[in-house]
């Protein structure tokens, strides 16, 4: 098999170029989830790259993993585009008059869109299939809940970070951290949920994979058929009769 001649090599190095482009096209910092989850991204498409290479196959390795990877990149998607941007459409900024500005903003809308959605159809059109569990979900979703408790302890610890609190559902200082703890039940939702949804989507995917066609089974032969009109010919030669001669050639035909 020649893995450069196959659509899902093509399709992860891409995937590949557009992250390394994201991170380095702007200033990422790797406080930020964006950043962690596009580098862990990366990294993981880039060893499977390296693996389709050295075993000359298409499967990337460790299908759970790249489970958890989905679901990771896709939180980077959702919470930048509802939580952050409130919806908004990040194409006009895509061309702002500022090249500076023009430049940070292709640099957040690879890592935030091009990378997550990529990564999206990279789970649903290639296999393997039915390799996750739904009992993985909770694994899943103790990165993104760990890293929201890890920013608290670095805040509480060094209080003089630079940045303290890079997004704005994790800063107790407004509202308290009876406020805070609930955005963690409602985004320890949302992760479930999500998982779930990257589940359903493998299921479903699988469902368009080819099976093995079932052998249709052999019907077996009319009496007076198997000896063919010669061997009948010659029973009737012999001497035997129809009724004795139709169960002979029944008996042959099974």
């Amino acid at each position: 098999m020649r893995v450069y001649a196959r659509p899902q090599f093509w399709w992860r190095a891409v995937i590949v170029a557009c992250g390394v482009s994201g991170l380095l096209m702007g200033e990422q910092r790797v406080i930020y989830y964006t950043c962690q989850s596009n580098l862990i991204t990366l990294g993981f498409f880039a060893g499977t790259l390296y693996w389709m290479i050295k075993r000359q196959t298409v499967d990337p390795p460790a299908p759970r993993l790249r489970g958890a990877v989905t679901l990771w990149i896709l939180i980077t998607c959702l919470i930048s585009h509802f939580m952050l941007n409130h919806g908004a459409n990040p194409l006009p900024g895509l061309a702002a008059a500022d090249p500076a500005v023009a430049t940070t903003n292709r640099s957040m809308f690879l890592v935030h869109y091009v990378v997550p959605v990529m990564v999206l159809i990279d789970w649903v059109a290639f296999g393997p299939h039915r390799m996750v569990r739904w009992r993985d979900i909770p694994l899943w979703i103790l990165y993104p809940l760990g890293y929201g408790l890890a920013v608290e302890f670095r805040a509480v610890l060094v209080p003089t970070a630079p940045i303290r609190y890079p997004y704005f559902f994790l800063d107790p200082s407004t509202r308290g951290y009876d406020w805070v703890s609930g955005q963690f039940v409602e985004l320890a939702v949302i992760f479930a949920v999500l998982g779930a949804a990257v589940v359903g989507l493998d299921r479903l995917a699988s469902l368009g994979a080819r099976r093995p066609a079932m052998p249709a089974p052999r019907q077996a032969a009319a009496p007076g058929r198997a000896g063919g009109p010669e061997q009948t010919g010659d029973l009737e030669q012999a001497g035997g009769s129809a009724s004795v001669a139709e169960p002979v050639e029944a008996h042959e035909a099974h």
